[in-house]
């Protein structure tokens, strides 16, 4: 410990170069860890706020859960045999407000259920987003496609799909709307009886459903990628630093080695100036990232959790330990002599 803080404080420059650098990179993988998490909610807070469990929809709809349709009589069925199941809809359109402006919500429907909202024919509950936006308890809002008006009971927090605020109304309402009384999906939360398998259906956990909606898929594997991209640079980084470090004091390893000190040693120093280099830098870019995630905009989907912060962290600080131990295989291979003779540079 000694001797790697001495050699940090001597090679100043050079350890700050690394610490800054691993502190930009780990600050770019927080803030787009983030921003993936903020726009899951944004993307598919409906489905994510649901317990663990099973859903279904038919197999013709090829995976595609707005081209299913449960019979009715199936349906019923499933629910009469399963205590906490429900049957859902989802389907984007449009609600105009009395000042003209016409706002784009996913409608939902469903029988009866402790985790989504159930509201009286001709009524609305509508994501909070769109309390910012103006809407106030008790407005009236309208559809071209529905005779009657909407009337807002109220707002509920986080419940987004495809980007979209969520707009809970009566299933009498949505048949008027889509001119269908079918359901497309069915839920089974775990804890139930034996999860079944329905003939004529397709089952999908809750990661697998998730999956199934393209723009959410294509989002999170785009940014999951950028992710993981970083933090194998971050290695890279330290394996060309340490490298390039070992490289300059071959003749003081040879030193070292020949009066006895062990190659073990020699990666302790390695490894307690990685920890200590990323340690300090990391603290910092989670500093900074979590006052961002308090100061950021309403308009930005940002959520960066203390968890998500914790296992970044230990995976930076396992690459770090991975790319300086590599770095460090010729110092375990030299022969003291040959390094003495090459000198120090």
């Amino acid at each position: 410990m000694n001797i790697a803080w001495k050699e940090i404080k001597k090679n100043k420059a050079r350890f700050l170069i690394l610490g800054s650098i691993v502190f930009l990179v780990s600050l770019l993988t927080f803030i787009i860890s983030g921003l993936a998490n903020g726009l899951s909610h944004d993307s598919a807070g409906l489905i994510k706020d649901l317990p663990d469990g099973q859903f279904y929809m038919t197999k013709e709809a090829n995976q595609t859960y707005n081209m299913s349709s449960i019979d009715s009589r199936v349906q019923n069925q499933i629910l009469s045999k399963q205590k906490n199941a429900m049957a859902f809809s989802i389907q984007m359109g449009f609600l105009d407000g009395r000042d003209g402006k016409q706002r784009s919500v996913a409608f939902v429907t469903a029988t009866k259920s402790k985790w989504f909202e159930n509201v009286k024919k001709g009524e609305i509950v509508l994501d909070s987003t769109l309390k910012d936006d103006g809407i106030k308890i008790g407005d009236t809002l309208t559809n071209k496609q529905y005779n009657g008006k909407f009337i807002v009971k109220g707002f509920v927090k986080q419940s987004k799909y495809s980007h979209a605020p969520v707009a809970y109304i009566n299933m009498k309402d949505y048949k008027e709307l889509y001119r269908t009384s079918d359901m497309q999906l069915i839920f089974i939360p775990k804890g139930d009886a034996e999860t079944p398998t329905i003939a004529g259906m397709q089952s999908f956990s809750n990661n697998q459903f998730l999956n199934t909606i393209s723009s959410y898929k294509a989002e999170q594997m785009s940014l999951n990628m950028i992710i993981w991209f970083l933090v194998v640079i971050s290695g890279m980084l330290f394996a060309i630093f340490f490298y390039m470090m070992n490289v300059q004091k071959m003749g003081l390893y040879g030193i070292l080695k020949a009066i006895g000190v062990k190659t073990t040693t020699l990666f302790k120093i390695m490894w307690t100036q990685m920890a200590l280099i990323t340690g300090i830098a990391l603290s910092i870019s989670i500093l900074l990232s979590q006052i961002f995630n308090r100061v950021a905009p309403k308009g930005i989907p940002f959520s960066l959790t203390t968890d998500t912060t914790v296992q970044l962290s230990l995976v930076f600080l396992i690459i770090g330990f991975i790319g300086a131990t590599l770095s460090g295989i010729q110092v375990k291979t030299v022969q003291p002599l040959q390094a003495i003779q090459q000198g120090e540079v």
